[in-house]
C-alpha cells in the first residue's frame, strides 16, 4: 500500500502571499478577551466576528464590543470572500433575541452590533428576528445602542421598513465590492438592490428618528477594483444618502475563498479617505484592518474622517 506524507497544514499556505508589514494586530487583554467568548459560548450565541474570522475580533472582544451573528451560522447564499458556511440553515430560534439581550447586559456592552447570514428561505429575510432583538436590547438595556449590518432581503423593503422601526441607531449595508465584480464576489447579490436598501432605511429612518438616525456602508479592497470604479460607488453611495462609509483590505479567510489580488498601502488608503469624504460622507474609516463593525461606537459618535495605516 503506497504511503502519503503526513499533512502538515502549510499546503494551505503556499499560494497565499506574504502579509505585508503594515497589516498588524495589537496587543490585547487575553483575559478579558477569554471571559467574552467563554459568556457566548454558555449561551449558545454566534458572534460575525469568530465565524468569518475577522482578523480584529480580539480587538472588539477586549474593547467590550461584539457583532452577534443572528439566525445560525449557516448562509442561504456562497459568496466567494465570506468563510461562513452555506447551506440549509436550521429554523430560527425564538428564544434568541432574549438571550441575545441577556448576554448583551451580562457583558457589560455599551454598544452591540447585529448582524445574520442571508436567510433567503424566510418570506422576510428574517427582518422580524432583527426587529425582535433591538427591542429586546433597548427593554433590557436602555443605554446600549445598537447598529445593525443587514443582507438586502432580496430587494424587499417592508423587511427594511421592519427593522428601522425597532430603532437601530445605525443601519447598515455593506455593498462590499464595485459592481464589475459582483458575479465572482456576491453572486447572489446585486448593487442597485443594496443601493435601495441603503436609500429606503435612510427615508425611513430619518422620518422617525430625525436627522441623528445613520446609515452605512463598506467595501473591501484588493479583489481587483480600480480606483475609477471605487469612486463611481463612493458617489451612489453618498448621493443615496448614506452617512458612514468604511474601506478596509480583503483578507483570505482560508484557501477556499478568493485570493487577495492586491494588498493596498495605507497611504492609499488614506488618499481613498480623503477622495471619499469629499463627496459628503459624515465619517470615513479608511485602513487596512478597517472592517464594518470595528470600532462601531466610535464610527458612530464621529462627525469626521479616521483614517489610519493600522486599526486605530
Amino acid at each position: 500500500m503506497p504511503r502519503f506524507p503526513k499533512r502538515t497544514g502549510r499546503e494551505a499556505l503556499k499560494d497565499h502571499p506574504r502579509l505585508p508589514g503594515w497589516i498588524t494586530q495589537e496587543r490585547v487583554n487575553l483575559r478579558e478577551l477569554h471571559d467574552m467568548k467563554v459568556g457566548l459560548r454558555d449561551n449558545h450565541l454566534h458572534t460575525v466576528c469568530e465565524e468569518a474570522r475577522c482578523p480584529n475580533r480580539a480587538h472588539c472582544f477586549s474593547h467590550g464590543t461584539a457583532t452577534f451573528l443572528l439566525m445560525g451560522d449557516t448562509c442561504t447564499r456562497a459568496c466567494g470572500f465570506c468563510a461562513i458556511q452555506s447551506g440549509k440553515p436550521n429554523p430560527l430560534n425564538p428564544c434568541e433575541p432574549e438571550e441575545t439581550a441577556v448576554q448583551v447586559e451580562a457583558l457589560g456592552l455599551r454598544f452591540a452590533v447585529l448582524t445574520s447570514v442571508n436567510r433567503d428561505d424566510l418570506p422576510d429575510g428574517g427582518a422580524a428576528h432583527f426587529a425582535a432583538t433591538i427591542s429586546a436590547i433597548r427593554r433590557r438595556c436602555p443605554s446600549v445602542s445598537v447598529e445593525v449590518l443587514t443582507p438586502d432581503f432580496m430587494g424587499d423593503l417592508e423587511a427594511v421598513a421592519k427593522v428601522v422601526a425597532a430603532g437601530p441607531v445605525v443601519f447598515n449595508h455593506n455593498t462590499e465590492t464595485v459592481p464589475s465584480l459582483y458575479q465572482m464576489v456576491r453572486p447572489a447579490g446585486r448593487f442597485e438592490r443594496s443601493l435601495a436598501v441603503l436609500r429606503e432605511a435612510k427615508k425611513l429612518g430619518a422620518a422617525l428618528f430625525g436627522e441623528g438616525f445613520r446609515t452605512k456602508s463598506g467595501l473591501m479592497l484588493g479583489l481587483g477594483e480600480t480606483e475609477a470604479e471605487l469612486m463611481q460607488v463612493f458617489g451612489a453611495l453618498a448621493a443615496n444618502g448614506v452617512d458612514i462609509l468604511t474601506l478596509g483590505q480583503y483578507l483570505r479567510p482560508t484557501r477556499y475563498q478568493l485570493p487577495v489580488q492586491r494588498y493596498v498601502p495605507p497611504d492609499e488608503f488614506a488618499d481613498l479617505g480623503r477622495k471619499a469624504q469629499s463627496l459628503g460622507f459624515k465619517t470615513v474609516y479608511a485602513g487596512p484592518l478597517v472592517r464594518s463593525s470595528f470600532n462601531a461606537h466610535e464610527v458612530s459618535e464621529m462627525e469626521g474622517i479616521s483614517i489610519s495605516g493600522t486599526t486605530n
